[in-house]
This record gives structure tokens, sequence and C-alpha cells, in this order.
């Protein structure tokens, strides 16, 4: 970007030899005025003041013609003889030799201190623009978040009329994952695009390095055809490697004849790295939320599987001992009273061991949590809670089984916890399903104080919540209670794509 402005397309030629020549002319008539006071010569050092500024602006090349512009017009206007570029005194000549030479240094000189200004400014700009997508990446932002960023800071660093960012398919096309542009595009983010002409993505994909497009010629290609009608010169692009694996393409456009700077393609560089950073994230997130799922789906398994053994299994025998225990004590002879209540004794504490079993079964996985669903299984938990539950569910019917065990257990682990610890006189458990999602509030009127982070057992619900796609709220300040609000999606254990 830089070079542009050192030097001079042949676009800004006219438009700098206009503001030279108006510039000299400006200088020449200030020397007129001068003259009878001033000696000529003396005067001559004015035009320096032309030869900064077209240096500055349009660079050394056109610092250089105004150099030798404003030696020919003075020696034309106030040297003798006048009237002529002849110079008849060997030491005026001499004078302005050694401007031309001085001028021409001081041009360079102000170029250059420009060009390492505009190099300063263009890498603190670089700098800046990685580290707020480095802050997004550091943050876990969606990776579209981040397409949509990184996009954006390439566009607006390589001062480009277009950048694109695209994945790459199985099928050999790609897909528009972000845009960015001054120009409106057809090929929005979202558009499937196939590779049957010149494009960024293309010769990226058979190079697997960065590349350079300087004409998109007559091909037929979906991106040629809208490259040639928004007027795109040139192009220049990166691969995007994830894994080792080539993932996609980050490109810029400009419309501008000269190309981009030779160093466009490291700058960009620079940012496809963080965006692999942030899509290998999104990912290992991804597995990882997967992995917490399915230990989460192999304990309800489990848990439904003890419980069925227990019923039909240590219940039912428990029961039949119990039946046949009570019939051998009711055929007792009347003269054996201590063995009828030895035997009575036996069956008492025989009922208390099935009773404990069945609670214990029911806490276990109860049975109609299956049978029933979220509601009923809701209505008999409150029913055993030792405080006061006030309930209200609304869910219209059966939801995915690991959504009703999700929302179960965190209600039971929370009845649990405002019995133990809450010291409160009621209640309040909320559910409903609304645009795809399970919302479950339980608040009491308790002391609070509850610390999600303190190892307590709101560490394990939020562990299962977010193990299913979900999320979970606390608040609970000391003296107002304790307010959790729980948040499943219906489609539960589904983990979004990393895109």
């Amino acid at each position: 970007m830089a070079e542009r402005w050192v030097r001079p397309t042949v676009g800004r030629w006219p438009s700098g030899l206009l503001v030279s020549v108006a510039a000299v002319a400006a200088v020449s008539g200030l020397i007129a005025l001068l003259d009878p006071h001033v000696p000529a010569l003396s005067l001559l050092v004015l035009y320096i003041l032309v030869v900064l500024v077209v240096a500055i602006i349009w660079g050394t090349a056109l610092a250089a013609v105004a150099s030798i512009l404003s030696v020919v017009v003075f020696a034309y206007l106030f040297l003798p003889p006048i009237g002529s570029v002849r110079v008849a005194d060997w030491r005026e000549l001499v004078a302005m030799a050694v401007f031309l030479v001085t001028a021409v240094v001081v041009g360079e000189l102000a170029a250059r201190s420009r060009r390492e200004a505009q190099q300063s400014a263009r890498l603190s700009e670089e700098q800046s623009a990685l580290r707020r997508v480095a802050t997004l990446v550091a943050q876990s932002a969606p990776p579209p978040e981040v397409f949509e960023a990184v996009t954006r800071e390439v566009g607006l660093l390589c001062d480009a009329d277009l950048a694109r960012m695209e994945r790459y398919e199985a099928d050999g096309s790609v897909t528009g994952v972000a845009v960015w542009g001054r120009v409106p595009v057809e090929l929005e983010m979202g558009t499937r695009i196939a590779l049957d002409g010149v494009s960024i993505a293309r010769e990226v994909k058979e190079s697997g390095g960065p590349v350079r497009v300087d004409s998109f010629g007559a091909d037929t290609g979906a991106i040629a055809r809208e490259a040639r009608a928004l007027g795109i010169r040139s192009s220049v692009g990166c691969p995007i490697v994830v894994a080792g694996r080539l993932w996609g393409v980050i490109a810029a456009s400009t419309r501008r004849e000269e190309p981009f700077p030779a160093d466009t393609e490291a700058q960009i560089g620079e940012f496809t790295e963080l965006v692999a950073t942030a899509i290998a994230n999104a990912q290992a997130h991804a597995e990882l939320a997967a992995s917490r799922a399915r230990i989460v789906a192999t304990a309800d398994q489990t848990r439904r599987r003890i419980e069925r053994d227990l019923h039909d299994g240590a219940q039912q025998r428990l029961v039949s001992v119990a039946l046949r225990l009570r019939g051998v004590a009711a055929a007792v002879p009347p003269g054996l009273a201590e063995v009828h209540q030895e035997l009575t004794g036996v069956g008492a504490e025989l009922d208390e061991v099935l009773d404990e079993l069945r609670e214990l079964s029911r806490g276990i996985h109860p049975a109609i949590l299956s049978e029933g669903g979220l509601g009923p299984a809701l209505r008999a938990l409150a029913r055993r809670s030792v405080v006061p539950v006030e309930l209200e569910v609304d869910v219209g019917g059966r939801l995915p089984e690991r959504v009703e065990v999700t929302a179960y257990y965190v209600a039971a682990e929370a009845l649990t916890n405002v019995a133990k610890h809450a010291n409160a006189s009621v209640a309040e458990v909320e559910v409903d399903a609304e645009d795809g999602l399970v919302r479950l509030a339980i608040r009491d009127d308790g002391i609070g104080g509850a610390d999600p982070t303190g190892g307590s057992g709101l560490v394990g619900l939020k562990d299962r919540v977010e193990a299913t796609g979900g999320t979970l709220r606390v608040q609970s300040h000391p003296g107002q209670g304790t307010s959790l609000v729980v948040e499943l999606p219906i489609d539960a254990g589904q983990p979004p794509d990393s895109a």
C-alpha cells in the first residue's frame, strides 16, 4: 500500500505534473516580488518547498522532475540573459547544479521518510488487527464470528475491494463462510461454488500455497464471472490448513490496475493461522461435548439397568420371601407364641428393607420417568420432598429421553440441596418448552449464598447440563434465596457444527 504513494502510477502522473507546474509558478511569482530586494540566486532555495511537497505525495521521480522544472524556470526568468535557459555566469550554473542535487536528495529523503512512516503505520494496523482477532480466538468465539472478523480485517488491511473466505467441500466445491466488500457480491455467504474456472480457491487447492491471479480472462466459472462483473483486476489468497489438512482459503481482490504489494501473502498468512486455531478449538470443543454426552448417556443407561435389575430381581425375590415368611408365621401352632412373634418381627424388618430398596431404586432411575415422562416424575418428586414444592409443568407431551433425564436429575439434586442447606419454607419448580428449548427454573426462599464453584453438587449439575448442550445459571445472594435456571435444547446432545 505504501508503494502506491511513492511510485506514482500512470494515472497519477498528470495530477502530479499539474501540481508541480502550479507550485513552481506560484513560487516564481513570489521570487519576482522579492527580486528587487533580495539577490535572485538566494531565492532559488524557495523551490525546495515544491520539491518536498511533490516528493511526499507523489514520490522521488516526480520530485526530480519538479527540481529540473524549477531550475529551468528560474534560469529563464531571473538569470541573465533573461528569457533564455542559457546561464552566462559559471558560478550561477554551479549554484543551480548544487540546488538540483540538493533538491533531489531532499526529495528522496522526504519520500523515504514518508515510506517509513507509512510502513510503521501499516505494521501498527496489522498488529492491531491481529490482536483483535486473537482476542476473539482466545475467548472461544464461535467460528462464524471469527470468520467474519478475519475476512473484514484482511479486506481493510489489504485495502481491498472484496475479501472472501471459503471452505473446501468433499465434492471438490467450496462454500463461502464469510464475505466483506466495498462492492455488492452475488456469491454470498453459504453459497456452494464449483471450481470450474480460474479462481484463487482452485489455484490454492492445486498448489497448496499462496497464489495470485492477475486476470480472470474469459473463463466461464462462477467466481471468474463475478470478478469480471465487479471489475476485479487481480486477487491474492492463502490456504487455511487445520491439523495438516487443507480446510479452506481466504482471498483479497482489487479493482485497481496496480497489484497488491509483495508482502500481502505474508500478511494474510498470519490471519489464516488464527483461523486454523479457532477451527481446531471449535472441533476440540465439539468432540469434548460429544464425549461428555456419551459418558452421561452411558451412565443413564447403567442407572436404568440397575433400577430394572433391582425391580425385576432383588425386589421380587424379597416380596416372595416376605409372603412365604408370613405363611410360615400363620402356620405356627398357638403353643409356640415366641416363634410366631419372632417370625412376625423378621417379616416387619423384611418389609422395611423392601421399602428402602424401593426408595433406592426410585433414586437410581425412577420407573415413572421412563413410563410417564417428565411431568409425572416431577410430581412424584415434589410429593416426596421434605420442603413443600409448588410445581408447574407445561411441556406439551413427551420430550427426548436425554432431556427428560437431565431435567429430572437437575430438579432432584436441586430439591435435595434445598432440603439440606437452604433452610427454606417453600420451593418453586417451573418447566416449559418453547422455541426448541426446555427451560427449568427452581427457586427457594432460603438463606441463599450457594457457591456454584465451591465443589458443591452444582458443579456436577453444570457438567451434566453442558454435556447435553445446555446452560445452567445460578443466582444465590445471601438472605435472598437461590434461583437456578437451566435451558436444554430439544435436540440435546447434538453439538453444533464447527463450520
